[in-house]
């Protein structure tokens, strides 16, 4: 099959890249979104990430960075491609894109779906406190990542404390793993599994209010707020709290007794083992 490439990294296209021309697939050009909206502002540190691409890109496959939704299924279908393969895409595809190649489109997206449908689930995962998650590669349709499913597989372990690298890693195990079965059964054309609708959940962005902590709830839901930034932001933020009159971020917290700032939350005491003054003038 003729395969055009959707992702987020220069090492996520290696990966889909790598499956793909090992399960004797061509991968035809790479597709890649420099803002989180189409015609919206890119993001910060966007060129670094092209340049990225760019360097890893083997001799003659075109580097795709559409400005508008609109112009993608003209863009695709100049490329006279079998599948579409994406694993983090920040934009809904229209459905004339999806229509664009001749068996449709397929995404990786890491949730055990119909579960944290959308942008963030591992996030969501964290924050609910769930002990694992999974892959699963399905048929895109017109919306987010409800199609028929492929190939999944769950038993990602969530510790305590997540390190984004080490997770990820695992996350690519998988996909090496589920992506060579899910490109088998597009190509033969089969829907894949239903999804249950009424077990579906939405894991999209976090509300403002999450970045605040509020000693009135309960102290996993705390412990985990303060696990889903530091995981979301590769250890480097955490909510804001009042704790004895002092403003902080909170970066690292135990449920069990530790060395720090023991707090009471809503049914029990939480201790804060890594935090960083905030200034009177930050949210």
């Amino acid at each position: 099959m003729r395969i055009i490439l959707i992702s987020f990294s220069a090492q996520g296209f290696a990966l889909l890249r790598g499956v793909c021309e090992q399960a004797g697939h061509l991968p035809v050009a790479c597709l890649h979104a420099r803002s989180l909206r189409p015609g919206g502002p890119t993001r910060g540190g966007a060129g670094d990430v092209v340049g990225e691409i760019v360097d890893a890109l083997p001799d003659g496959m075109d580097l795709l960075i559409p400005g508008r939704k609109n112009m993608l299924p003209h863009i695709i279908a100049g490329y006279r491609a079998d599948l579409i393969v994406c694993y983090g895409f920040p934009w809904k595809l229209p459905p004339a894109a999806l229509r664009s190649t001749n068996l449709g489109a397929i995404n990786v997206h890491t949730s055990t779906l119909p579960k944290y449908r959308g942008p963030i689930p591992v996030n969501w995962a964290i924050r609910n406190g769930d002990k694992e998650i999974g892959v699963s590669i399905h048929w895109m349709e017109s919306e987010f990542d409800s199609g028929g499913i492929l190939a999944q597989e769950t038993g990602i372990a969530l510790s305590d404390d997540v390190v984004p690298r080490l997770l990820w890693e695992e996350v690519d195990r998988y996909i090496e793993r589920l992506l060579p079965l899910a490109l088998s059964r597009a190509e033969a054309g089969s829907p894949g599994t239903p999804q249950e609708e009424g077990a579906a959940t939405y894991a999209g962005w976090m509300e403002p209010e999450f970045s605040r902590i509020d000693w009135s709830d309960t102290r996993e839901e705390i412990h985990n707020q303060v696990r889903a930034i530091r995981f979301g932001s590769s250890g480097r933020s955490g909510p804001v709290a009042m704790v004895t009159d002092r403003r902080l971020r909170v970066l690292r917290t135990s449920l069990q007794p530790a060395d720090g700032i023991e707090v009471m939350c809503g049914d029990g005491p939480v201790w804060i083992t890594e935090s960083a003054s905030v200034p009177d003038s930050a949210s």
